[in-house]
């Protein structure tokens, strides 16, 4: 099985909060545009949703027994457990609710819509405190990150001067380079006064050096 740090209850999570939130929008839009399709398509994600909390559900379980924990985070996870009881309590009703009105044929009135109005509300303070026992009390983190004079920027303006000072150093040998020029072409000069044959040499290789 595929090892999942810390364990499978925020790989399950996501789906819990994703399909119904998507069958509670959709079961608003058909309440308000009176759309048979929303209807249906609200029903599926609500009924695959339900099926995926209880998954969730178990798995919160395992997690709530299992990572490591301090007194604060205890009572954050405690709290983020109740909510999410009470959140799975009252969706029950709904998908009931939903299952035999789509076998009788009935249509959902506004009723029912007020009820998952209901449940979105708890599902999204649920998600919260989810979200807050982990990130602000690090449940379910084995390890946190070093807090240091860490730069994304000052990284970018390093690598500028580091390149600029390079392209210095270039210059600065290029300089160098000339001033060996200079030092030759005044050889060459003097030694115009000693031969012509003996500056043609020298210059030739000169030539050869600059080449290579």
């Amino acid at each position: 099985m595929i090892e999942i740090i810390p364990n499978w209850h925020p790989v399950f999570v996501h789906f819990t909060v994703a399909l119904l939130s998507v069958s509670l929008g959709l079961f608003v839009l058909s309440l308000v545009a009176k759309c048979d399709q929303a209807v249906l398509v609200a029903k599926w994600n609500l009924w695959i949703g339900a099926g995926i909390s209880l998954l969730t559900l178990a798995a919160g379980f395992y997690a709530y027994n299992t990572v490591a924990h301090d007194t604060p985070s205890h009572e954050a996870m405690t709290e983020h457990k109740n909510l999410a009881l009470i959140t799975l309590a009252l969706l029950v009703p709904v998908v009931v609710w939903s299952v035999i009105s789509h076998r009788k044929g009935k249509a959902l009135g506004a009723g029912f819509v007020v009820l998952f109005l209901l449940v979105g509300g708890m599902l999204t303070s649920t998600a919260w405190h989810g979200g807050e026992a982990v990130y602000r009390y690090g449940l379910g983190v084995m390890s946190l990150p070093k807090i240091d004079k860490h730069d994304h920027a000052g990284h970018a303006q390093g690598g500028e001067h580091a390149a600029g000072e390079d392209h210095g150093d270039s210059a600065h040998g290029h300089g160098d380079l000339a001033g060996d020029h200079d030092d030759l072409d005044m050889g060459e000069m003097s030694m115009d006064g000693m031969g012509m044959e003996s500056t043609q040499e020298d210059t030739g290789h000169h030539d050869d050096d600059h080449e290579h």
